[in-house]
Order: C-alpha cells, then structure tokens, then sequence
C-alpha cells in the first residue's frame, strides 16, 4: 500500500490510502497432488559459468483477489476544492482509472498483476465510491458492495484466536509460550475421538476410531497463518549513515524480525462493517513493532450463525 502511495503521489493523484482489504475469488496452487503435494518449481537459468542453478523450493500460488482501499483527499492548500465528492463521479472515474493502471504495474504479495477478464453481471473494472457519513447508509452502502465480491473470501484477523489457544495450551503445559501457540494453531492436531459403532469391516473387537482435531469441529473457520509486521532487534533505531549500502542514507535504519498472527478467510457476507474488511498500519515506535491490525470483530450474530458454517 505504501508502495501504491508514493506512486500516486509522483503523478499527482490527490490520493492518501489509509487501509487495504483483500477479497480471494479463486485459487489455483502450484503443487502436484499425490499423498504428499510436492511444489512445482521453476528451472532457474544456469550460472555464468554453465553449470545448473541452484533450486530453493518456494511455494507459488495464482489468485483471483479484489483489493479495497480506504483513503482519502489528500491535504488541501486554502484555495482548493474538495473533489472527493459523491457529486464528483467523472473525477472519482478517472482516479480509479488511474489507480487501477498503476496497480497492474506492480506486484501484489510478489505476483505480476495480470487483466482480469469480463464477466456478465460483475464489475471488473476499478471504481471508486465516497463512504456517506450516515452509520445506516453507510451499511446500505456496504451491503450493496459486498454482494459485488461474491462468491469469495475476504481476510480477517484473528489475534484472539491466538489468545485463546494459549490459554488452552497452558491449561496442559503451564510453560507454554505464544509461539507454541501459533505453531499448535497453525497445524491439524489430531487425536483420537469418541469411539464409533462398530462396523463389519471393523469387527466388534475392534471398533473405529475418529481420529479428528478437536479444536477445528465444524464451523470452526478456515485459518491460516499469516505475517503481519515487523519488530525491532535493538533498543533503538541506527543513526542515519551509520549503515552501509542501506536503501536510504537520510532515515535511521532499524533490524527487525517478522511478526506473525492468525487470520480467517470469511466469505463477505458474514462481514457487518467495512472496517470488518481493513487491515490498518500501526507504528509503535517506543517498542519498535510495525504491524497490521485488522478491524474485524466478531458479533453475537455471527457466533450463532456457526450453526451454518463456510466449511465443514
């Protein structure tokens, strides 16, 4: 997004984007199924001197996603006009023209951006909407846009997920840390459930056995791991200059390390806000982290609605 920023900004677009949300239509992986998927990997040129380049197994993915952007006019001098208006359609037309053309310039999670293709009935193109004010006609507004991004699903996050399978971990191991938590989340861990009725095949000496996760039943969601920022290695920031060959030599330099979280697919139905959808940027520089929150809350509506999950 901060990429997509300062383009913008290079070409004149009064634009400031404040948060991102992604919808996934469709996905293909790039793996062979077997009992054991295995990647498919690409055959790297070979080296300067002939011989066969190394290959690093990576997992490759094509997707079919819809990004949202919630900005805003940039800052105004005094003698300018507000052009992101309700009333202002051709403008608002033209920026996201222009947003979408500079976007399939770029790469998205380290893809190239291809044309998606026409479909009856479903807007393709990029367009752009002013968010009324109003709470009532902001959920009319929101409720007419979500329809536009079935069938999909949209990206969560799920920190309480994180916090409640900690807690369930040291209910057994009291020494359990938050990244036993991820890991433990992040798998299937089965175990042996509740004894079946015996079968023929099975024989009433030895009845079946479900072997099952129990902390991922039915309706349970489909999470995923995911990186949501970054965090600081030392104390404080390195002084400008200081560090060689860095991007910039004007702006302190800092060492960090990934951060990780859980998110949800959702289908966008189940989403009551717009906020639900974003994922905003936050900076706390006294602890050094630079992460992504997202808005999403779960309702008391959507607990029951587990009644009728996306997956089973």
């Amino acid at each position: 997004m901060w990429a997509l920023q300062r383009k913008l900004a290079t070409q004149g677009i009064p634009l400031q984007l404040l948060q991102v949300g992604v919808i996934c239509h469709d996905y293909e992986e790039q793996v062979v199924d077997g009992h054991v998927k295995t990647f498919r990997l690409t055959r790297n040129p070979v080296d300067k001197d002939g011989s066969t380049a190394a290959i690093v197994e990576e997992g490759r993915i094509h997707l079919e996603i819809t990004l949202v952007f919630l900005l805003k006019q940039a800052s105004l001098p005094d003698d300018s006009t507000a052009l992101l208006i309700q009333d202002n359609q051709s403008a608002l037309d033209e920026w996201a023209r222009k947003l979408g053309d500079t976007v399939a310039t770029m790469r998205v999670a380290g893809g190239t951006v291809l044309p998606s293709q026409p479909r009856p009935g479903q807007r393709t193109r990029p367009w752009m909407a002013v968010l009324p004010e109003d709470a009532e006609a902001q959920a009319q507004c929101f409720a007419r846009w979500r329809r536009q991004w079935l069938p999909g699903y949209a990206l969560v996050g799920r920190d309480d997920l994180l916090a409640s399978r900690l807690t369930h971990l040291r209910e057994r191991q009291p020494q359990a840390t938050v990244l036993d938590a991820w890991l433990h989340a992040a798998r299937f861990n089965h175990e042996a459930g509740a004894v079946e009725p015996a079968s023929e095949e099975v024989g009433p000496s030895r009845p079946g056995v479900r072997w099952a996760d129990p902390l991922r039943g039915k309706g349970s969601g489909w999470t995923v791991p995911v990186p949501v920022g970054y965090a600081r290695l030392t104390a404080e920031p390195v002084q400008a200059g200081l560090v060689a060959n860095a991007r910039d030599a004007r702006t302190p330099v800092s060492f960090v390390e990934s951060v990780y979280s859980l998110a949800e697919w959702i289908s966008p139905h189940r989403l009551d806000r717009v906020q639900d959808l974003l994922w905003r940027a936050e900076t706390d520089a006294q602890k050094g982290l630079y992460r992504c929150h997202s808005g999403y809350a779960r309702s008391d509506a959507q607990r029951l609605d587990e009644v009728m999950p996306d997956f089973d």
